[in-house]
């Protein structure tokens, strides 16, 4: 009897490990797009900041013009 229980509260725990597994699917939500836009604006200003600063070391005729 104790094998069984053993057996069946295993078997719960696997099925419900699955269960939550299945509610993580591929489907982005509101917060999950809020956090890709605010990436990419930050993606976005850092490569606006790089690019000013390379016109201007190019502009002070700078050696190096990498930021």
């Amino acid at each position: 009897m104790k094998s069984l229980l053993n057996n069946l509260t295993t078997v719960s725990a696997i099925g419900l490990l699955c269960f939550a597994l299945q509610a993580c699917d591929a489907n982005d939500g509101p917060m999950e797009s809020a956090g890709e836009q605010v990436d990419k604006a930050a993606t976005d200003m850092e490569n606006a900041v790089e690019d000013a600063c390379e016109e201007a070391k190019e502009g002070m005729k700078a050696e190096d013009t990498d930021c």
